[in-house]
């Protein structure tokens, strides 16, 4: 275990940088001691340490003596609540759990299919197809129709194709809006159906 430097002053960053106050920028008479060291703590200080109040400075002793830190980790509790860890360790972990958290996050995954206003009913079935896949798969589906040159006249058959295409895909995903059209594209997005357990 690393040596800690407890020669009056405090090696810690300060409570505006910190993410918990610590140490000495623990400033209220009374704690609660909370932690699953408490028997360790009990070995080093000569005496039984249970989960219960304690007067501040004493547990600061005491994190002193066993080269760790007082991190207070409630601080709206009454009294706060508080840890005698190393504080640079609990950061990394911290850290670790809320990167492995994110990581497990199912990130969403937007599959593009694009169709003319004059798409034919082969080309249609075929995306129709793909469309099915990537929503089984668990992705969504945004599906456009493009519109070049003078093609924007026909925005009635855009629509008419877009509203095809999400009567088809009814029983696999939820349209998240009616088809829109923004600029030369006119656009809307699938979203997969919760499958039912």
């Amino acid at each position: 275990m690393a040596k800690r430097n407890y020669s009056g002053r405090n090696i810690r960053p300060k409570t505006t940088t910190a993410e918990h106050r610590i140490n000495e920028h623990i400033k209220v008479p009374e704690v609660r001691l909370v932690g699953d060291n408490l028997k360790e703590i009990s070995n080093i200080v000569g005496q039984q340490v249970e989960s219960e109040v304690y007067r501040t400075h004493i547990l600061r002793d005491w994190a002193r003596e066993l080269e760790l830190d007082l991190v207070e980790i409630a601080p709206k509790a009454k009294p706060p609540v508080v840890k005698i860890i190393d504080y640079n360790k609990f950061l990394y972990n911290k850290k670790k759990k809320e990167k492995e958290i994110k990581n497990k996050a199912a990130k969403t995954v937007i599959k593009e299919i694009r169709f003319s206003p004059n798409t034919d009913d082969h080309d249609f079935d075929f995306k129709l197809k793909h469309a099915r896949g990537f929503l089984e798969e668990g992705a969504k589906v945004k599906a456009y129709v493009h519109f070049r040159g003078r093609s924007i006249v026909f925005k009635d058959r855009g629509e008419l194709l877009l509203l095809r295409f999400l009567k088809e895909l009814e029983e696999f995903g939820v349209a998240e809006n009616l088809p829109k059209l923004e600029g030369k594209r006119m656009t809307v997005i699938v979203s997969p159906k919760k499958k039912k357990k």
